[in-house]
């Protein structure tokens, strides 16, 4: 299993957005009402493009993940206890793998290649909020070396802020 990464452009937006209905409709199948057609949406993810923070994994040419990776968070990101608080940080949003794709290892080997990109941006540690509702989410980070910092709670319920240091 290979995987490359690249930015996304505008003329992936449509394959995008049908990875992530196929991972909402998973997520429901499991009981996890973390997304729906509010968030994330259409629009989401074109202003990731427009910014280049979009960033998709393919297997022969075929889509199985993408994330967001950028140093923006929300307000309530200031309620954590961070280990690097000082420091400089990148912030992980919407990381999925497609269904067909899931339980082969690809979120670990993503999570790795967002950690060797950050790396070379001289950053202190990787941030990230996850749905406390999604077992399989709060498994795969526990698993890589995020810790919990804290816990803010959003329309869909409470969600786990978790850092790595680098």
């Amino acid at each position: 299993m290979e995987i490359t990464y690249r930015k996304a452009e505008r003329s992936d937006i449509e394959a995008v957005c049908h990875l992530v209905s196929c991972v909402i409709a998973e997520m429901e199948r499991q009981n996890i009402f973390q997304w729906d057609s509010l968030y994330p949406v259409r629009e989401d993810f074109l202003e990731d493009i427009k910014k280049g923070e979009l960033f998709l994994g393919l297997e022969e040419n075929q889509l199985v993940t993408i994330y967001t990776l950028n140093q923006e968070c929300d307000e309530e990101y200031k309620d954590g206890n961070w280990n690097c608080a000082g420091g400089a940080f990148y912030v992980i949003h919407r990381l999925c793998v497609h269904p067909d794709y899931q339980n082969r290892g690809i979120g670990k080997s993503t999570l790795h290649y967002i950690e060797s990109q950050v790396k070379e941006k001289y950053v202190n540690s990787i941030r990230l909020d996850v749905f406390e509702g999604n077992p399989f989410a709060r498994k795969l980070y526990g698993n890589c070396g995020y810790q919990q910092v804290g816990y803010v709670d959003w329309r869909k319920g409470r969600f786990l802020l978790m850092e790595k240091e680098l």
